[in-house]
């Protein structure tokens, strides 16, 4: 069992940036996983704008127009609002909508009031946000991997029949490899991607040899004249420009992999150069062929290099599939260590590296609703139709929530946090309703993954919440169970009993009462063991633990974990280092409680979201596997609670 309180330490780790050949080894892998969702979005972006249903001609002013948002789109979304600003709101070292969304949270921090039903809100669109995220994670590997086929079809109509299958056997085989971990491949991500936006570069290049006036889209006029000229449908073009910022959640949420100085150097030094040569690349190809439309990027390769792309293509869309998919079970174990989320198998891929981490359950989902994706939506071009939508709202929330946190954490004035994230919102505002359109045309599916994830989060915690109520109703301090005259006449056997509870500080836990009330025994040594989960990362080792002697042999133990580790039970115990505290671990007993639940009519949820809360705690993963305790060992006592 689990809760969570305040922050109490600071995660691992030297603050001391890194330099030289680390800094570059750093930036390396960097380039595999941070940057490998907004490194393939030249396959489809330039495309969409002209090829897609928003009926703007083909004219030199229109690709100049596209071409200037597209840079100024990278500009202010990638780099000022996530690279320098965004990027700067971490949790200690962890970055993503989650932790940030747990800088703000309502339990905690001087003078924020609990119960303010602004700052819920607040609350419930990080929640939500996050519940997008899976909606992207399915639609990313999707639109990528089919994407870098298509250009078979490119090279020869004969593939045409066969882009499909391929498509789906290369992401049975990506989501087929995710239990073995990402160590064994992860070597080479860095290298392939660092080739692919090398090729991104030499590719826009070519054409803009061809056709260097295409650089004059750097004016912004241009992209104030593509929308004077246009009209709305050069407003609903912004559904298909931001398909070039969809990597800023991304690069964001991964930053507590290598931190902000590698994401940054390598952005400026290499992502960002290569996005935009190849960008206007393809910009510079349209204005002197214009039959190129049907697929800019890969027109724009020579014919000999034409196979050579398509291979390399398909190998940065399968990394870039791979950091959606870790990135999902990353997201995944921070909702469960904060309470959003029952428990699931977390299996490690890796005794090194911490935060390489499988989860079968949402890898398998995942596989599902990607292939579903491909057979119901059947090219690279209808998908972009259900893109952006999830991306955009995500946006929208990260800058509402980052103006909290200026405030409130960073004491800025509101004079400053309101001029700079109203700039943000403006942009993000402009995307998110141009993006609206596609709604109906599958914008519709990342939605209703999203409410759905986000009804079983909101559903899990409030039903932990009740739980712990109705369960509190039938416990006893620890005072007055340790004062009562009876509790010497029960026999002591040897050994140590473990009974885990969610209340650190307060009651007996109902197991205890119920192997007394039926066993009629005590063991020699009783700890009270809680695990708590911060609203940090990770918790420094020295402040891990708290022993306290209760007395008679009781001893209450609080464990406090971030929320990007795993607790280990034994391992834990095996530390304590306490007065009177000598534990054998092979004759220690741990006591769990299981519920079983029976929703009623009492004030709390709706009827059928206590249903919905019973169904998801019988299928949720015991605690034995959960906290790592030996199965030949563990004894469970049931208890049936009305909800």
């Amino acid at each position: 069992m689990s809760t969570t309180v305040s922050t109490i330490s600071s995660a691992n780790g030297s603050n001391v940036p890194p330099r030289g050949r680390y800094l570059a080894v750093l930036s390396l892998a960097a380039l595999g996983v941070v940057y490998g969702d907004i490194g393939t979005s030249p396959l489809y972006a330039i495309r969409e704008c002209f090829h897609g249903d928003y009926r703007v001609p083909l004219s030199h002013g229109n690709i100049l127009g596209v071409l200037s948002l597209i840079f100024w789109a990278l500009a202010i979304v990638i780099s000022v609002k996530y690279l320098i600003f965004i990027l700067r709101a971490d949790n200690r070292g962890e970055g993503g909508i989650l932790a940030l969304m747990s800088l703000i949270h309502p339990e905690h921090g001087p003078g924020r009031p609990a119960g303010a039903r602004w700052r819920w809100t607040l609350v419930a669109l990080g929640l939500f946000g996050a519940a997008l995220l899976y909606g992207d994670g399915m639609i990313t590997p999707a639109i990528s991997v089919l994407s870098a086929v298509e250009g078979l079809k490119v090279a020869t109509p004969v593939f045409e029949p066969y882009v499909i299958p391929i498509t789906i056997l290369i992401l049975i085989t990506l989501f087929a490899l995710q239990r073995r971990g990402t160590g064994g491949v992860g070597a080479i991500f860095g290298p392939v991607t660092l080739v692919w936006f090398l090729s991104l570069a030499a590719l826009g290049v070519w054409g803009l040899i061809q056709y260097p006036a295409v650089l004059l889209a750097i004016n912004p006029w241009y992209a104030a004249r593509f929308f004077l000229t246009n009209h709305e449908a050069g407003f609903l073009v912004l559904g298909a420009v931001v398909l070039v910022v969809t990597g800023g959640e991304a690069l964001y949420a991964d930053m507590g992999h290598f931190g902000t100085r590698p994401i940054r150097l390598t952005w400026f030094a290499l992502v960002l150069p290569s996005l935009l040569l190849n960008y206007f690349g393809q910009g510079a190809l349209l204005l002197s062929h214009p039959e190129a439309t049907d697929n800019p990027f890969y027109r724009l390769a020579p014919d000999w290099a034409l196979y050579p792309m398509v291979v390399l293509a398909t190998a940065a869309t399968v990394i870039a599939s791979q950091a959606i998919i870790s990135g999902a079970f990353s997201l995944t174990r921070q909702a469960i260590q904060l309470g959003f989320s029952p428990r699931m198998e977390i299996r490690h891929t890796s005794a090194r590296e911490i935060g390489q981490i499988y989860i079968p359950e949402i890898n398998w989902v995942l596989m599902v609703a990607t292939i579903g994706l491909v057979l119901g939506f059947r090219s690279s071009s209808h998908l972009a139709a259900a893109y952006g939508v999830a991306v955009t709202t995500t946006m929208v929330i990260t800058t509402i929530i980052f103006y909290v946190v200026t405030r409130e954490l960073w004491g800025w004035k509101r004079w400053l946090s309101i001029s700079l994230c109203a700039a943000f919102l403006f942009v993000d505002l402009a995307f998110f309703s141009s993006s609206l359109i596609k709604v109906e045309h599958g914008g519709w599916f990342p939605l209703l993954v999203a409410l759905a994830i986000y009804t079983l989060m909101s559903t899990w915690r409030r039903g932990r919440k009740i739980l712990a109520a109705r369960l509190h109703d039938r416990t006893l301090a620890v005072g007055q169970f340790l004062q009562d005259p009876a509790l010497g006449e029960f026999p002591r056997v040897p050994g140590t009993a473990v009974f885990m509870t969610g209340n650190p500080y307060g009651s007996i836990p109902p197991a205890l009462l119920h192997n007394i009330r039926h066993n009629r025994v005590l063991h020699e040594r009783v700890v009270l063991l809680t695990v708590v989960t911060e609203e940090v990362p990770r918790v420094d080792p020295v402040d891990r633990l708290e022993v306290e002697a209760l007395g008679q042999g009781f001893f209450r133990l609080v464990a406090h974990y971030g929320f990007m580790e795993s607790p280990h039970v034994p391992e834990l115990l095996a530390g304590v280092e306490a007065p009177g505290f000598d534990v054998d671990p092979r004759r220690v007993s741990y006591f769990l409680g299981r519920e079983k639940l029976i929703p009623t009519a009492k004030p709390g949820m709706a009827m059928w979201r206590e249903h919905l809360f019973a169904l998801m705690s019988r299928n949720a993963q015991g605690a034995t596997s959960y906290y790592h305790l030996p199965s030949n060992q563990v004894v469970e006592l049931g208890a049936q609670v009305e909800i």
